[in-house]
């Protein structure tokens, strides 16, 4: 192969291998990237993705998932206190609002959530106190979703610092549909890392990194709704962002 082919070919496959999958911010530059502060988020979603995840994302590797990451900047006068409360504030999730797109209206996107006191699930309690925001912990939470059903979920204090908050979740019971299991656990996974940006003048500003991964039997019901899966993402994005759900325009129509 002459050399100038050669090349060619090389910077083709490294452009491939770079574009199959995000990249978190584990201290390189994120993909998507962070987008300027105030502007609407960055959201891609992968089909089908064959996604080795960076050491700080703490997942396994796995063939064939469904991946979204979404990307933003938003201001935050509160602190990391004050989004530290917006995690444990589960039952505020209740009634989220998404835009359908099947639909074409705002919706809500969960139905109703609260926190539990065990994996099981079974017994409610009130809302995750500051304190229990705290790095190492793991809580549980019910929730249910308007396509994706009832599940308990384990979320996980991996970082919580006066600048850094890094967590997880992931479903810690069967998602069924006619009693199929569509998700089997741990297939039904997020992780979300929050930042202060580091200039002082900038000090109320925060980067936020979010990446799902879905495996299992319940991909197919996914199976192109990007348009969809892009407006979850932005959904949730601006509950810990505190913007109003349905602000105009909708992420995807």
């Amino acid at each position: 192969m002459r050399p100038a082919l050669w090349l060619a070919t090389l910077s083709l496959s490294l452009f491939a291998r770079a574009e199959t999958g995000p990249q978190p911010p584990c201290g390189g530059d994120p993909s998507p990237a962070v987008p300027s502060s105030d502007a609407e988020p960055a959201v891609k979603t992968w089909d089908h993705a064959d996604w080795d995840p960076p050491a700080c994302v703490t997942w396994s590797a796995s063939s064939s998932s469904t991946l979204v990451a979404t990307a933003a900047r938003f201001r935050n006068v509160s602190g990391t206190e004050g989004l530290r409360r917006r995690i444990g504030a589960v039952s505020a999730l209740t009634g989220l609002l998404n835009w359908s797109t099947t639909s074409k209206r705002w919706q809500a996107l969960i139905v109703e959530a609260h926190a539990a006191t065990a994996a099981s699930g079974d017994q409610r309690r009130g809302d995750l106190s500051l304190d229990e925001i705290t790095e190492g912990r793991t809580l549980y939470l019910h929730q249910e979703d308007n396509l994706l059903g009832k599940a308990v979920y384990r979320l996980r204090i991996i970082w919580a610092s006066a600048d850094h908050l890094v967590f997880s979740t992931d479903n810690g019971s069967a998602v069924e549909s006619l009693a199929i299991p569509l998700f089997h656990p741990g297939e039904l996974e997020s992780i979300t890392f929050l930042k202060r940006e580091a200039n002082p003048s900038s000090s109320n500003v925060w980067r936020y990194y979010s990446l799902v991964r879905m495996r299992g039997l319940g991909t197919t019901l996914l199976s192109g709704r990007q348009a969809s899966l892009i407006n979850r993402a932005v959904a949730l994005y601006r509950y810990m962002a505190g913007i109003p759900p349905d602000k105009e325009p909708p992420a995807a129509r």
